[in-house]
């Protein structure tokens, strides 16, 4: 099973701040998280299904880049990280 695992930062967000999650994809992945997290999806996600330009996703520590796309392919031993991404200078 894939698992999702969400900051410290989004736990407010969340009652369940890890997932286990029989997902193909990213998608699928972030469904499981939002069924789990219904407040959470409006945080991760824009009005268009798009990843928001303030949050980070690693998938097996790789940064996923597109943010559109979300049908990444995972294992069953993938694990996901949710994060707020950081900016400054």
């Amino acid at each position: 099973m894939a698992r999702i695992v969400l900051t410290p930062q989004l736990q407010r967000f969340t009652d369940t701040p890890t997932v286990d999650a029989l997902a193909a994809t990213l998608r699928d992945a972030l469904e499981a998280s939002f069924a789990a997290n219904p407040r959470l999806r409006g945080y991760v996600l824009d009005e268009q299904g798009h990843v928001r330009k303030h949050v980070a996703i690693f998938i097996d520590g790789e940064l996923i880049r597109d943010r559109q796309r979300l049908d990444v392919a995972l294992s069953p031993a993938s694990e996901v990280f949710v994060l707020p991404a950081l900016s400054g200078g």
